[in-house]
């Protein structure tokens, strides 16, 4: 794996203080060092810890709200990559902000994980459950001189950062404590991270290629707060080497930490592990995806009738492709998803082409899982669930072809659940008239003496009375569906009569004869 360019000035390479499972796993390997950065020590090399297990991917959210798109794409990336190279896929949950973290974010989490079958192999671990970890592997950097005390207050940084923009210059910190010796009797500091001030730090990203950092232009990086409490960028190492991290997926947002993070790996004596950092996700108008481009958290897409694989599916595609393959199952993702094949430009949302996704998987489903779906949503609508499985599968299937979602399938289908249906105005005034009385009076008399009632024998009803009274098939069916369903666009009318039955069906026939004048 490959390292940054720059070591540190009088170092030592240690390994963190890490379990003795984890120890046993680690192998050491000595690094040549030449020139300035060579190690006070005088030996010319240095040690750092590597690993030998396999592909270890993980998933990271900060549980401040929902799992969005974005976040859901790159657990997913994760995932799909761990299972393609019979790894693990780690959940941690990094909740190091008190402020934002809240327990029904992490509990919204886990349940949008769950229902996308993204199961974790390891986790959830947390790190605001970790903070002795932390800040034992700050005191260790302190005492090595990689870290140090800094007494500039906020008020201080913020002239700092005010005065560079006035000079164009970078607002960085200027290291003003960075050799200043440390004060006894607790005045209130931050922990900095020494960084090296020369060289380059680089990058030899699995998507975006190289991409080199010069040092001087980053800062000294803050690992501990005022208040003892670590920041991001060094919680996320510590953990990523503990828990033996081998690929770090994400979105390139997180590009500009990750030389920062480099460096904090070196100075740990642990070796980086692989980086991919992935486009990030544009709404139409090619900004950055948000709310007003339709895009919502997963649990609002199940809860508006989406199927977990088919936004799977979706979120797949939405920066990696495996030729010109649009459908895939989940053991092809599986087989299929490669770092290789995801691109370096952004990924476009698409909520049309989402929802004809979804439309297709939710004309596959066999019909006994279609109604075990749609129940939920029967429950939430206060619509009757009948106790006959076989019954509600039928039923639903004869709506399956032209709904897009469960909450559509279970709208269409509402005329099968209800006694009393609404009839549409204007579908009434258009086919329910005084012409259609008599051939619906004939049609509904042969129905109720009809024997058995099924398909086949009320297509042989229809007929007779067609014949009767010389009428297309739209010319009675028309009027029939509107009685019995309220509008005048519905599955097959033989296939409803027969799935509503003879006493709903000739209830409603006989209401709509009774409205026409």
């Amino acid at each position: 794996m490959p390292l940054a360019a720059t070591a540190f000035p009088g170092y030592r390479r240690e390994a963190p203080a890490l379990s003795k499972a984890r120890q046993d796993s680690q192998l050491r390997l000595r690094v040549p060092v030449q020139g300035p950065q060579r190690p006070a020590s005088g030996r010319g090399e240095i040690d750092i810890v590597t690993h030998s297990h396999p592909v270890r991917t993980r998933f990271a959210p900060s549980p401040s709200g929902y799992l969005h798109i974005g976040g859901a794409r790159t657990a997913l990336f994760n995932f799909l990559f761990a299972r393609g190279h019979g790894g693990a896929f780690v959940l941690r949950i990094e909740d190091t902000d008190r402020e934002r973290s809240t327990e029904e974010s992490i509990a919204a989490i886990l349940e949008s994980l769950t229902w996308l079958e993204m199961t974790w192999d390891e986790g959830p671990f947390f790190q605001s459950r970790r903070t002795a970890l932390y800040v034992g592997e700050a005191e260790r950097l302190l005492a090595r001189g990689l870290a140090y005390p800094c007494y500039c207050t906020a008020e201080e940084l913020e002239a700092k950062r005010k005065a560079a923009l006035a000079e164009s210059r970078k607002p960085v910190y200027d290291g003003t404590c960075r050799d200043r010796a440390p004060e006894p009797g607790g005045r209130p500091h931050t922990v900095r991270f020494r960084r090296p001030l020369e060289g380059e730090t680089v990058i030899d990203d699995l998507v975006k290629g190289r991409v080199v950092f010069r040092n001087a232009e980053l800062d000294d990086l803050i690992i501990l707060r005022s208040d003892g409490s670590p920041t991001y960028n060094f919680c996320v190492v510590i953990d990523d080497a503990e828990m033996r991290i081998s690929h770090v997926i994400r979105g390139d947002d997180h590009l500009t930490n990750t030389p920062r993070q480099i460096q904090l790996y070196q100075a740990l004596g642990q070796a980086p592990p692989a980086f991919a950092h992935v486009p990030l996700i544009l709404g139409g108008d090619k900004t950055r995806l948000s709310k007003r481009h339709g895009a919502m958290s997963v649990t609002a897409y199940r809860d508006t009738g989406f199927l977990p694989h088919a936004l799977v599916n979706y979120l797949v595609r939405l920066g990696w492709s495996y030729g010109d393959q649009e459908i895939f199952s989940l053991s092809e993702l599986i087989e299929y998803f490669s770092l290789d094949n995801v691109g370096r430009a952004a990924g476009v949302f698409n909520p049309e082409k989402m929802l004809w996704l979804n439309a297709h998987y939710l004309r596959q489903l066999p019909a006994p899982e279609l109604a075990r779906a749609a129940r939920p949503f029967l429950e939430e609508r206060a619509l009757p669930v009948p106790g006959d499985d076989a019954w509600l599968a039928r039923a639903l299937a004869t709506e399956q072809e032209r709904a897009k979602t469960l909450v559509e399938l279970v709208e269409f289908s509402r005329f099968y659940l209800v006694d009393e249906i609404a009839i549409d105005p204007a579908a009434a005034k258009k086919f329910l008239k005084a012409e259609s009385v008599p051939p619906l009076r004939m049609l509904r008399e042969r129905l109720a003496t009809l024997e058995p009632w099924t398909t086949e024998t009320i297509e042989r009803v229809f007929d007779h009375a067609l014949e009767a009274f010389d009428l297309t098939l739209g010319r009675l069916a028309q009027p029939v569906r509107v009685a019995v369903t309220g509008t005048s666009v519905s599955p097959g009318i033989f296939e409803v009569l027969d799935i509503l039955g003879r006493e709903r069906a000739l209830a409603r026939l006989d209401r709509a004869l009774g409205t026409i004048a």
